[in-house]
């Protein structure tokens, strides 16, 4: 009766019935465990069933369940919202919730869009994107991922136009990077100065570009892209869904830089794993657009589940648990053991923080490693014929060691 996501049912053997989950570990109801080396889709942080924040969503529960977040508020989110703006740009200090990545990407899409309109600028109505991004499935989302995407070129004749921007791709042994980023700049040069004015904004997921195959490229390119944009006042969108929270070993990707986007997304690892939520963080400048007497100036945007305080709840207590120093230095011996330990037969290996990824030689050889695997009580998901590691922090090195030990032993 159940319909899975990304799963052709014809060709996909049954689920396996998840019973509990414990640290590292999925456990299936015949007792199997599995080391969930990809953070069921980096949502899980910390890991599965963390007791602290499995407490305070129960002790949130027993006292307010939710509220609709137009009239009033509460303490969950008005103190999520403190303690981000404590680690997230000053700039950025306007906060909008919603309940999932795509969502936060749509959100900062008619956000942009709707600036330009409010302020008189009728005319800025295309997006800038890198190729081969993905930034979900809802159709603003899927439209600037592209009409080449590969996820969603079933849909393409409904998209609205966005111009996309060659991405060099970065990995072990690649070569001329500062030549291929100068001509893709040349290019954008160009582009922009045919239409820079008619762009309302770029989006980009900063350094990593998950679902392409955790694909990286240098953040001297991303400074070059997001400066030549700005000079035609082009708002820039970082998409942090998948690399905020330590995943690129600093808090966000966008640390890695000296500029500021005018808007970041956030969601997956937000709430550690435990409710969907997420958060459109933008700029006073863009908030201020949308003040008025004029109604017709609001943002007419919202979801049911708006800052539920559950989901608060818990992205507070997570949100606490990553600034322990003892996840940082989880974060330092994951990213440390990637630099360290070898894969000798991959290609294009590339590893940025807690992320590390490879190209098997094809999509058949990577099934087959994912299959070994599983037979060694290790999940992972491939994406194409990319193998990736996506671990929780809570991992130790044994974790780490067997299932680098397993994937070269079949690669």
């Amino acid at each position: 009766m159940i319909w899975r996501p990304f799963t052709q049912e014809k060709i996909t053997p049954p689920p396996v019935k998840i019973v509990r989950g414990e640290g590292m570990y999925l456990i299936s109801e015949n007792g199997n465990r599995y080391l969930d080396m990809i953070s069921s889709w980096f949502v899980n942080v910390h890991g599965h069933a963390h007791p602290e924040i499995a407490e305070v969503v129960s002790n949130q529960a027993k006292t307010l369940e939710h509220v609709i977040f137009t009239r009033f508020s509460h303490d969950p989110a008005e103190k999520l919202v403190e303690n981000l703006g404590q680690i997230i740009p000053k700039k950025l200090s306007r906060y909008f919730f919603s309940d999932n990545g795509s969502t936060a990407v749509e959100v900062a899409l008619k956000m942009a869009y709707q600036y330009f309109k409010n302020i008189g600028k009728t005319d800025r109505d295309l997006f800038l994107s890198l190729g081969g991004g993905y930034y979900g499935d809802t159709f603003g989302a899927m439209s600037v991922a592209g009409i080449n995407s590969k996820y969603h070129a079933t849909f393409s004749p409904l998209f609205f136009k966005t111009i996309m921007v060659d991405v060099p791709e970065y990995h072990d042994g690649a070569e001329s990077m500062e030549k291929k980023e100068s001509e893709i700049i040349h290019n954008l040069e160009q582009t922009l100065e045919k239409i820079g004015n008619k762009v309302c904004a770029i989006i980009l997921e900063p350094l990593v570009q998950g679902s392409f195959g955790m694909r990286l490229y240098r953040s001297e390119f991303l400074e070059k892209v997001v400066n030549k944009v700005m000079e035609y006042d082009i708002l820039v969108i970082f998409d942090e869904i998948m690399t905020g929270f330590y995943r690129t070993g600093k808090m966000f990707a966008m640390n890695y830089l000296n500029i500021t986007p005018d808007f970041v997304c956030l969601s997956k690892g937000l709430s550690g794993g435990f409710l969907p939520l997420a958060l459109t963080v933008t700029s006073e400048k863009i908030y201020d657009a949308f003040i008025s007497d004029d109604r017709r100036k609001t943002f007419l945007h919202g979801h049911s589940y708006t800052a539920n305080p559950i989901a608060c709840a818990a992205a507070c207590k997570s949100l606490e648990i990553l600034q322990r120093r003892e996840t940082i230095s989880k974060v330092e011996e994951i990213t440390k053991f990637h630099e360290t330990h070898d894969v000798p037969k991959a290609v294009k290996r590339r590893k940025i923080g807690t992320i590390m990824a490879f190209e098997a030689e094809s999509e058949d050889r990577a099934n087959f490693i994912i299959d070994k695997a599983w037979e060694n009580g290790i999940f992972l998901r491939p994406l194409g014929k990319t193998i990736y590691l996506f671990p929780p922090y809570c991992v130790n090195k044994d974790d780490m060691a067997k299932t680098y030990n397993v994937i070269n032993r079949y690669l």
